[in-house]
Parts: C-alpha cells; structure tokens; sequence
C-alpha cells in the first residue's frame, strides 16, 4: 500500500512539474483529532495532492474543529469560506433525509454491507452534493457502531433518563425512543462533556472511544453494529471549477488512494481499538439477545421514519442495496 502511494505521488510530481501554475493554498477543517485515522488518511490526500501537483495545491489540514467546529464545516464549504473539508455528512439530515442513509439503524451492519449500500447512494449523494455548490471527493466508513455507558445496561429500561451524546437526527431518535435524554456534542467536546457529566452515554465507534479515551469516564461497550456511517472529503465547486483539468485528475486520484486507504484503516482499526478499550479498563462485548432484539424493533420504527422523509429516492438507494445482497 505505502509503495502505491510512493508510486502515484512521483507519477503525480512528474506530470504536475511539466506545467506549474501559481500556488493556491487549501485549508481543509476537520472535526476529528489528529490521531484518529480519518484525520491522518485526510493529511495523507492532502500531502498527495501537494506533491502530485507540484505545489500548485497545498492542501493543510486542520483537526479536532481548530478551524470550523464539525457542525459549521458544511457550510464553510458551499459559501467558500474554506474551498475542501470534511464532515459527516449524517448530521445534517434535518436539512435532508438523504444525508442519513448510512445510519439507518440495522440495515448495513457490516463492512461488505457498507461498501454496497454506498454504492447504492453515491450517485444521489454526488447529485444532491452538486446542487448545494459541492463537489464528492471520497468517504470513508466509520466502524460498526456500538453503545457506551457507565453501568451495566441489559435492557431499554435500564436506559431511561440517560444524558445520550448525539451527533445527528438518527442518534438523536434513538435516544428519544430509549427513553434517554439526548444532548447534541461535537466530536471535539467528547472527552469534556463524559469528564463533567453533560454527558453519560453514546452510539459511537470503537475508534472515537479509543482516541478520546472514554474509558476515564465510562465503563461499558455493547458491541451492537448499529450502523456505519461515513465521513466525506468535499471541495466548493467553485473552487474545484478554478483548478486546471490536470490538477483535478490528480486529486480525483489521491482520493481513489484516500477511500482505499481509509476503508482499510477502519476494518483494521476496528479490533485495535476495541482491544484498547480493554486495556483501558473497560467491559467490552456483545450486547444481550433480550437487549438487541429491544433495539432492532426500535430500528424497524426508525427505518420506516427514515423511508417516509426520504421519499422515493431514499426508498430506491434501499431498494437497489437490497438488490445487491
């Protein structure tokens, strides 16, 4: 894998060298800290796309929300005020529906299952982007999605009253319909918010616990595979539009490399991380049966809520993975 990326990135300066125009700088937010391994694949693209074009792009990432909190980066983007970013592309499905897709609770649950339901959506995704002055790069899935608490949870009822992190429509449904309280935390805050109890719990990967270190704060992690839901590299339109045809084969290639790398980071980060939940001294397994079967009726409600807002086009992006499987 580094020897393809070597490759490419010396193809790239080669090509870029034969033609160089005067630099452009990009800063690139993301919500995400330095360590975690969307953010180091997105400075890996951003160094591909430095070296590939010779210069004429830099791009320079910026983490853990330092230059547009996770909820602001969306829209940074379609108004110019940073010309490529990332997001989670889910927490803005109280704009649209559409943007949920991957977080329909129990309907991908695995990493094949992703990669086909992305396949399903991305030609709508790619159009609805495009519409709001937004150009899809690449995106990369997040691991199965598991629950986080600080007692022993065995059932819905044991869930009642909890303070639930939630960071999009979805997760906060699920909190309404366990009973818990949902409270809206951007990933930068996560550490804070279990540390001073603004928090109690939360649907989240193995990878965002690990890298923030709930295990200072929580004690349990029901492994349940929820969901997996993406994080997306977009550029404004208007800056993509402004960049010579050559430059924008090179990026569309750093992010072939990006999605790939990205991907595969997330199925070997996922027992890593779960092992470091361990090690910091957490309780980590399956969910009960009793506990699970709760959660799936409450995702068969969520699924039909999802089907409704989304219309026709939500119910062919299902329609055509199902088709896959």
């Amino acid at each position: 894998m580094n020897m393809t990326i070597k490759t490419v990135l010396a193809a790239g300066a080669i090509v870029a060298t034969a033609g160089v125009a005067h630099a452009e700088k990009w800063d690139m937010p993301m919500a995400y800290s330095a360590t975690n391994f969307h953010s180091a694949t997105g400075a890996e693209f951003a160094k591909c796309v430095t070296t590939g074009t010779g210069g004429d792009i830099e791009i320079v990432t910026h983490p853990s929300g330092s230059l547009f909190k996770g909820g602001d980066i969306k829209r940074a983007l379609q108004t110019g005020q940073a010309p490529i970013g990332e997001r989670l592309l889910s927490g803005h499905q109280n704009e649209n529906a559409l943007f949920g897709f991957d977080s329909i609770p129990f309907l991908a649950t695995s990493f094949d299952d992703s990669a086909k339901l992305w396949k399903a959506a991305k030609p709508t995704l790619t159009k609805l982007l495009d519409e709001q002055n937004l150009v899809l790069l690449y995106a990369v899935p997040w691991p199965p999605q598991g629950l986080y608490f600080k007692k022993e949870v065995n059932s819905v009822a044991d869930m009642k009253g909890i303070k639930f992190r939630s960071y999009n429509t979805a997760t906060a449904r699920l909190a309404e319909l366990t009973g818990m309280l949902p409270v809206s935390i951007e990933a930068a805050e996560i550490s804070q918010a279990f540390a001073t109890g603004v928090a109690e719990a939360m649907v989240s990967s193995g990878s965002t616990g690990y890298d923030r270190k709930v295990w200072e704060s929580l004690t349990h992690f029901y492994e349940v595979d929820a969901w997996l839901p993406r994080n997306y590299v977009m550029v404004n339109k208007d800056s993509w539009g402004g960049t010579s045809k050559a430059n924008q084969n090179i990026i569309r290639g750093c992010a072939e490399l990006a999605e790939y790398a990205g991907n595969y980071r997330s199925i070997q980060y996922t027992d890593f991380t779960l092992n470091g939940l361990r090690a910091g001294g957490m309780t980590v397994g399956p969910a009960g049966e009793g506990l699970v079967n709760e959660l799936k009726k409450i995702g068969e409600t969520m699924t039909s809520e999802w089907l409704e807002k989304s219309g026709a086009e939500g119910k062919a992006i299902v329609d055509a993975f199902k088709a896959m499987k």
